[in-house]
């Protein structure tokens, strides 16, 4: 079925609401916060560059710096990080974080933004997301990128359009993309269907989701992608719905498009993202592998 049948909304909400499942979650956005700040200022990187009109619409790049701190190389696989929030909240800012690590072991990174919810829809959303990935595959050899090897890794909403991304027509949008624009996709606590987001009281008023826009931009109701994979991972501590969608995925779009599906032990929503950041973890492993920057054993 593409829906819930009567949800209860105060279940909803305590599935969906992830500050009010987490009370902590207020030292993770500090902690992200900072190490970011670290980032921007201990490790090369070109900030706010304009991807479309809007004043949402930028991104910033981290060239790979090898794992000895040497010039960038040539041809580095590139991973474009989008952020979550639903859709509503946070900023490229708060996740500069993400890019050291990768860099160091000789990936591009790129954190595109994009314009909120309610200023914006979701399927707009989509589009500037299209957007980042059309102007990363037509710019990033300006900083050493190699713009056949785009690897995109979202958190939350952010995993959400990882997912999309993996389904558009590229060729269709611009005659000058290449049909396997996106290699690969890493979505860590995705969302792949927007009905019971939909139906979720504490995000109606911001995300205004209709009917249409559910079908239209919920993942798992597509079909499955014909190029590239997704491994789908969650933490093993979030709710139950959390953990619906990251199997919902595997189900709808099957094993060859999602041979990865797992749930880490003793992380939450928030600390999952921290993982991705930690050489050495599990997670940080995963989208490794996928960059083809080191094999992760099953």
């Amino acid at each position: 079925m593409n829906s819930l049948a009567q949800p209860d909304p105060a279940w909803l909400d305590r599935m969906y609401n992830n500050r009010a499942l987490v009370p902590g979650h207020a030292a993770h956005f500090s902690h992200w916060a900072e190490s970011s700040a670290l980032a921007r200022t201990t490790h090369p990187c070109k900030l706010d560059i304009a991807y479309g009109r809007s004043r949402g619409q930028t991104l910033d790049v981290f060239p790979a710096v090898g794992d000895r701190g040497g010039g960038a190389p040539a041809g580095a696989p590139v991973l474009v990080f989008i952020h979550g929030g639903y859709w509503r909240s946070l900023d490229k800012a708060d996740h500069s974080f993400i890019a050291p690590a990768f860099a160091n072991a000789g990936a591009c990174v790129v954190i595109p933004n994009y314009d909120l919810c309610p200023a914006v829809s979701i399927p707009d959303i989509c589009l500037q997301m299209v957007q980042a990935l059309a102007w990363t595959h037509r710019h990033v050899a300006r900083f050493g990128g190699d713009p056949g090897r785009i690897t995109v890794v979202g958190h939350s909403a952010g995993g959400h359009l990882a997912a999309m991304l993996l389904t558009c027509l590229w060729t269709a949008y611009a005659s000058d993309l290449p049909s396997s624009l996106v290699k690969n996709a890493l979505s860590i606590s995705g969302l792949y269907e927007l009905d019971s987001v939909m139906k979720t009281p504490f995000l109606k008023d911001s995300l205004r989701l209709t009917p249409a826009q559910v079908a239209k931009a919920s993942p798992a109701w597509l079909p499955s992608p014909s190029t590239g994979v997704l491994y789908t991972v969650a933490g093993a501590d979030e709710s139950e719905e959390f953990l619906r969608h990251n199997a919902l995925i595997e189900q709808a779009w099957g094993s060859r498009a999602v041979p990865v599906r797992e749930a880490l032990l003793g992380l939450n929503h928030f600390s999952v993202l921290e993982a991705l950041a930690q050489p050495g973890h599990r997670l940080h492993g995963l989208a490794l592998e996928l960059l083809g920057l080191q094999a992760t054993v099953r």
